[in-house]
């Protein structure tokens, strides 16, 4: 069953709305800020191994321990800064995860210099399939594999399957042209 239809049929209410306000506003809308892409990169890593509800309900929490997402500040955390995300209950405190968006961060700076952005690093890869698409980050990136991929790719707009056809959420995320529609 696909998300769009997973989501009507949700109890409790506020389960529901949690997860609505996430597909109708921002499932598979393209992004074109570094740090929202970046945010997005680390909330989809730390969903990995879990369901994607605990990530939503923590979503705050992760934008809060990392700095509202700054690629700047996250790339200079130091050992302090990993042992405080690691005592951090309001997010997922795994080690490999954290240590992954703290080196991603610092890759993202390297794209930024040779493409003047990690929007631009995207487009410049821009198209590719799926599994193209996950030889990439697992070369660039750590903690990157099929699924993280594929889903971090679909929840920004590069990859078709965020909403069925029939979804009036699918016309919002077409009028704002995400890369998969132009291909």
């Amino acid at each position: 069953m696909s998300y769009c239809k997973a989501i009507q049929n949700m109890q409790p209410a506020d389960r529901k709305a949690l997860h609505a306000h996430y597909h109708d506003n921002h499932y598979g809308f393209p992004i074109h800020d570094d740090n929202a892409l970046f945010g997005r990169l680390i909330l989809e890593i730390n969903q990995a191994g879990l369901n994607w509800e605990t990530i939503l309900k923590k979503e705050q929490a992760f934008k809060e321990a990392y700095s509202h997402y700054d690629i700047d500040k996250v790339a200079s955390y130091t050992e302090e800064d990993r042992e405080r995300l690691l005592a951090d209950a309001g997010i997922i405190r795994n080690r490999l995860k954290i240590n992954a968006a703290i080196e991603n961060a610092k890759k993202i700076q390297v794209l930024q210099k040779e493409y003047g952005s990690f929007e631009k690093w995207l487009e410049a890869h821009h198209p590719k399939t799926k599994e193209e698409w996950v030889k990439l980050f697992k070369k660039t990136f750590k903690f990157t594999g099929g699924e993280i991929v594929g889903e971090f790719l679909m929840s920004i707009g590069y990859l078709k399957g965020s909403h069925d056809d029939d979804c009036p959420t699918q016309q919002k995320v077409l009028a704002q042209n995400p890369k998969w529609a132009g291909v």
